[in-house]
């Protein structure tokens, strides 16, 4: 049957789970968790990882924990599946009751028996907790023979029942694969299909799809939302995904070093939410249903050390509520039905914060246009040749495909497409990192593709690169000051008795003390490593920064303090941007123009709000039906269609347009010629025949 682009379970995703969660709540709880207390002993003391976590499960129901990374979400779900690291984590008080079981008086091996048969848990990476040595099929067969007795052939029969249930073509087949030779999608799938394996009566699913495209996760999650329904399974999601939890859960949970600061159902939470901590959450979330704003709004500062937290309110060292009461620790407080705060001004912070409105940055791309364009792209592929064994033949991987694009100096090229369509390729051509098969690459006026190495070194000062992972692309053996100072070495930017002051400049420039230039990347957050990145890219000067996926492993504020650090920088200092991103509402905030990019070819290309607000091919259109909305006001009214299938190989792309074999407006036309790219408006540049 040829995949679709369909209206996903119809509206039932929402106009059910209201009713069925509504009567899973009349049921008992599933699991209840009451006065949670974990710590860890470390060399330096003991870290209290959550403090007095209360809150229940039912059956049917979806319940998200959402906060910035170290706040306990992750530990709280771990201690539930008794799987803290014993010797260094210890619960010193706390009742876990599930199904009438309290699980911390559990011998290890009565655990054994509950975890993986009733309670199941899906991880954040899948490659990482399958086991690349083993087949699929033995992977999943294993909970089956183990939990349920069954043998070979029973076990078989039912793996490929549950790989059919998780929408894998296939699978029969796909039981003899090796994690390696699936997606990631698929191995998610397989993810959540050992976590089924047994039917569980709790999942909790930790971050089940940071990791993915928001074509693959929408899918994976209508699939939860949908079982969970159906077959009356208690969900526990962990996500610090807004825009996930307004259109899957039913209630919320919000957390905050430790302990929880406020809990009630997602419409609750999402329209009244009265913590000021919650508050900041939502506001620093970018919109896909708005236009540009100045700024985003950020949470200024980073969580406390929970190895000293601060006494009373965790958050009041960042809350610009705080008062003197705030040293006292707040109690829950009842704001309306099933809707608790755990905050002194609980009854006065929606007065307290009325801000006005942000203006519009439309200023921002009119000044661009005016500008020299700086990054010239025509028509520019790059194939990487390979061999299937020593005497196979050798066939191509058309990673990009004939890409015509530009950049004008001031102005931020974003760049939007799923997983393995090309565009980390692309910056890399850009980057001269790769060499690029056909095309040109023209950076002020001059062809990267003819010049020789030597002369690429005065190219790179002016052109320079953030990385995905600040962790992995800083040198743990260096210092902030020596990894900030290397480039300016390398390019003799300055006199070396000037290196150190220079340093000292950039760490301010980027909202960073200078004395840090003593400390090494691991005594540093993620958003400060990220920040330190910045100031590296920028230490030699450069016209054009490649932004690749830079903000999309930080939790939503420091994502928008890097944001808006990138935006003020900008400004400063004329700095051009591609910014490469699959966070489609981040990507319109800050983009001046956006291409989207499909297997290699760049299927829409057009100014971001034009773009954003009357697409026009078929792929983007099923992009933004995909994306959510932090509303779950919106998001349960708006009608969503979500694309079906797996991103085809690069080894053997569609013949004609390449995106056919997933289309809903398919015909045999589609299928003949590759669609010419025309021009259906102002600067509005779309590849098909439909459009």
């Amino acid at each position: 049957m040829k995949n679709e682009v369909v209206p996903s379970l119809g509206n039932r995703a929402f106009a059910e789970p209201a009713a069925a969660a509504v009567a899973g709540r009349l049921l008992p709880p599933v699991l209840e968790i009451d006065d949670l207390h974990v710590q860890f002993s470390t060399s330096h003391g003991t870290v209290r990882a959550v403090e007095g976590l209360s809150y229940s499960v039912h059956p049917g129901e979806m319940v998200a924990i959402v906060g910035e990374s170290g706040s306990g979400k992750s530990v709280s779900a771990l201690a539930v599946m008794r799987l803290l690291p014993p010797g260094t984590a210890r619960i010193p008080a706390g009742r876990v009751r599930f199904d009438g079981k309290e699980l911390l008086q559990l011998s290890e091996e009565e655990m054994r028996r509950i975890r993986g048969r009733e309670i199941a848990m899906i991880f954040q990476e899948p490659m990482t907790s399958l086991n690349p040595v083993l087949r699929i099929g033995l992977q999943i067969m294993e909970p089956l023979t183990i939990h349920l007795n069954m043998d070979e052939r029973a076990a078989r029969a039912r793996a490929i029942e549950l790989l059919t249930l998780v929408g894998i073509t296939d699978p029969d087949s796909r039981l003899d694969q090796y994690p390696h030779q699936l997606s990631g999608g698929m191995r998610q799938r397989v993810m959540i299909a050992i976590g089924l394996a047994c039917n569980p009566k709790l999942l909790i699913a930790d971050e089940p799809t940071t990791a993915l495209d928001v074509t693959i996760q929408a899918q994976i999650l209508e699939l939860m939302k949908d079982l969970s329904r159906r077959l009356g399974i208690a969900v526990i999601i962990i996500t610090h995904n807004l825009g996930i939890v307004a259109r899957y859960a039913d209630r919320v949970n919000v957390m905050y070093a430790a302990r929880l600061a406020e809990s009630g159902t997602a419409e609750r939470v999402f329209s009244r939410p009265l913590h000021p901590y919650a508050r900041g959450l939502l506001a620093a979330v970018p919109r896909l249903d708005r236009g540009r704003s100045a700024k985003l709004a950020t949470i200024e500062g980073a969580p406390p050390n929970l190895l000293a937290p601060p006494e009373g309110c965790r958050f009041r060292p960042r809350c610009k509520f705080a008062i003197d009461k705030c040293h006292e620790v707040p109690p829950f407080v009842a704001v309306e039905p099933g809707h608790v705060v755990s905050c002194h001004r609980a009854s006065e912070v929606e007065e307290l914060d009325r801000l006005p409105g942000q203006a519009a940055t439309a200023a921002r791309a009119a000044k661009a246009n005016g500008a020299d364009v700086i990054l010239d792209i025509k028509h520019a592929s790059k194939f990487f040749p390979i061999r299937s064994g020593l005497f196979g033949r050798q066939r191509m991987i058309r990673a990009v495909n004939d890409v015509t694009l530009d950049a004008r100096r001031g102005e931020t090229l974003g760049l939007v497409g799923e997983s393995g369509c090309g565009k980390s390729t692309l910056g890399r051509l850009v980057l001269r990192l790769d060499d690029p098969t056909a095309g040109e690459i023209r950076f002020e006026n001059v062809d990267l593709a003819r010049l020789k190495r030597s002369q690429m070194v005065a190219v790179r000062k002016r052109m320079q690169v953030i990385f995905q992972d600040p962790y992995s692309s800083l040198n743990p053996r260096m210092t902030v000051g020596q990894i900030i100072a290397e480039p300016m070495r390398v390019h003799e930017v300055l006199p070396k008795p000037q290196v150190a002051g220079r340093v000292a400049e950039l760490l301010q420039l980027v909202g960073l003390f200078p004395y840090m230039a003593l400390r090494y990347p691991h005594e540093l957050s993620g958003g400060q490593r990220q920040r330190v990145g910045i100031a590296r890219a920028l230490a030699v000067n450069p016209n054009v920064i490649v932004c690749d996926e830079a903000v999309s492993a930080l939790d939503v504020s420091i994502q928008g303090q890097v944001i808006n650090l990138l935006e003020d920088l900008q400004h400063k200092l004329g700095l051009t941007y591609l910014f490469i991103a699959h966070d489609l509402a981040v990507v319109r905030h800050i983009s001046s123009k956006v291409a989207v990019m499909y297997l290699g070819r760049i299927v829409e290309y057009a100014p971001a709000d034009t773009l954003f607000s009357s697409p026009k091919h078929p792929y983007t259109q099923a992009l933004l039906a995909a994306a959510p909305i932090p509303d779950p006001v919106i998001e349960r009214a708006r009608p969503r269609r979500i694309i079906s299938g797996e991103l085809p190989s690069p080894l053997k792309p569609p013949v004609g347009c390449v995106f056919h074999p997933r289309c809903p407006l398919a015909t045999e036309d589609c299928k003949k010629a590759v669609p010419a790219t025309r021009e259906l408006g102002p600067s509005h540049m779309v590849a098909c025949i439909h459009a």
